[in-house]
């Protein structure tokens, strides 16, 4: 079992910069990906950003360039940083552990974008 708890959420303006966190329970170093996704009120849980064990990304179109995803394996922490935020990324966050047998969810985290 693998447990997964994201922080760093909170109320930020347009334009500002937030990083999330997502500590991990278990090594993340077996994990074939981790990755972060969000979901807005009334909408589909949609990617983010991922990271594959091999450190390779890949970003959602509409965050490429603004949002980066990295891992430390030491501490089985993956990060978020998030900058150039728009009130359209509005939701809660979550952390996904993709293991060799299932996935894993975190509980989530608020990120709200507002002036």
């Amino acid at each position: 079992q693998v447990q997964l708890v994201e922080s760093g959420g909170g109320l930020v303006q347009p334009g500002g910069s937030l990083r999330l966190s997502c500590a991990a329970s278990t090594s993340i170093s077996g994990a074939y990906v981790m990755g972060w996704y969000r979901q807005a009120p009334g909408k589909q849980r949609e990617m983010v950003a991922v990271i594959t064990r091999g450190g390779g990304t890949n970003y959602a179109g509409s965050v490429k360039g603004r949002f980066t995803i990295n891992r430390d394996n030491a501490k089985n922490t993956v990060y978020l940083q998030m900058n150039s935020l728009k009130p359209e990324d509005t939701a809660v966050y979550y952390c996904n552990y993709v293991g060799s047998n299932r996935d894993y969810w975190g509980q989530g985290t608020q990120v709200t974008v507002s002036s």
